[in-house]
């Protein structure tokens, strides 16, 4: 059970692929974050206190976090408006 907005984050919006050289970057994580928020009528948390939850709760560099679920979707359309 996700117990604070960070953790419903992680849960909803990421999975972890284990068997990936692909990650999630510093940037493109809080940008993730910012869109799950948006999508979910919430006020983001300053990115510092973003990194400071993330510090429990990923691991340092690569993560092997990938994105998913409708926040992924609106991350890739703000952020490469192009490919739509």
């Amino acid at each position: 059970m996700a117990h604070s907005q960070f953790d419903l984050f992680l849960q909803e919006a990421t999975y972890l692929d284990q068997a990936s050289d692909s990650t999630l970057d510093q940037d493109r994580l809080y940008g993730l974050y910012t869109s799950w928020c948006f999508i979910n009528q919430q006020v983001p948390g300053p990115e510092s206190k973003f990194w400071a939850a993330m510090q429990n709760k990923i691991a340092p560099g690569n993560n092997g976090l990938r994105m998913k679920g409708p926040a992924a979707a609106d991350y890739i359309m703000t952020s490469y408006p192009g490919l739509v």
